[in-house]
C-alpha cells in the first residue's frame, strides 16, 4: 500500500486547491492511503528553534517520514508558492543536514482561476524541491484553471478534466512506486 502525504499550500476555507486535492484522492486506487498535512498551525520558521522544534513541526516531520511520497497542491500567490507552503518546507528541512524531505518522491499540481493555472508557483516549488533532493514527477504537468465544471456537486473531478487528471494521478503513483 502506498502512503501519500498531501500538502496543500492554501489555508483558505474554500480553497480551490484543497478541493482539487480532495478530488484527486478520489481518483486513486484503493491500495493508496492519503494523509493531509496540517500546515496552518506551524510557527514562522526561525533557525533559533532548530534545536527545539515545536510540536506541529515534529508532527509534520513524522508525517513525511511515514509517507512513501508527497503530493504538493499549490495555488499561486504573486507568481510564487504561498508563504505558508514555503514555511512548512523550511521547517521540515531543518536543522541543516536533517531534512525530512530528502529522497521522498514528489508530485506537484495546482489550480488557479488564471489562464496559466499555477504554472509559475509550481516552477518556484520545483526549484525548491530539486534543492531538497526530492525526485519530482516532470510529466505530465498539470496547470489547472478553475472554471465551471472542474468539480461536480459531490466533489469529484468533472467530466471534461477527469481523463487528464486521472492520467496525472496514475503517473504520480507510478513515480512514487518507482522511487519509494
Amino acid at each position: 500500500m502506498s502512503q501519500i502525504l498531501v500538502v496543500v499550500g492554501s489555508l483558505r476555507q474554500e480553497s480551490f486547491n484543497r478541493k482539487l486535492a480532495e478530488a484527486m484522492v478520489k481518483l486513486a486506487p484503493p491500495d493508496c492511503s492519503f494523509t493531509f498535512a496540517e500546515i496552518g498551525d506551524l510557527p514562522l520558521y526561525n533557525q533559533d528553534d532548530d534545536a527545539n522544534q515545536a510540536e506541529p513541526v515534529k508532527r509534520l516531520k513524522a508525517q513525511i517520514a511515514a509517507a512513501d511520497g508527497v503530493m504538493f497542491v499549490t495555488p499561486e500567490y504573486n507568481r510564487a508558492m504561498p508563504g505558508v507552503l514555503k514555511n512548512a518546507i523550511d521547517h521540515a528541512s531543518r536543522p541543516y543536514g536533517q531534512s525530512a524531505w530528502a529522497g521522498k518522491p514528489a508530485g506537484v499540481i495546482g489550480a488557479s482561476i488564471g489562464a496559466i493555472g499555477s504554472a509559475l508557483a509550481q516552477q518556484h516549488l520545483r526549484n525548491t524541491l530539486a534543492y531538497l533532493d526530492m525526485p519530482t514527477l516532470g510529466q505530465p504537468e498539470a496547470f489547472i484553471q478553475v472554471k465551471d465544471g472542474l468539480f461536480t456537486e459531490d466533489g469529484q473531478i468533472g467530466e471534461d478534466s477527469r481523463k487528464f487528471l486521472q492520467g496525472w494521478m496514475n503517473a504520480f503513483l507510478a513515480w512514487v512506486r518507482k522511487h519509494a
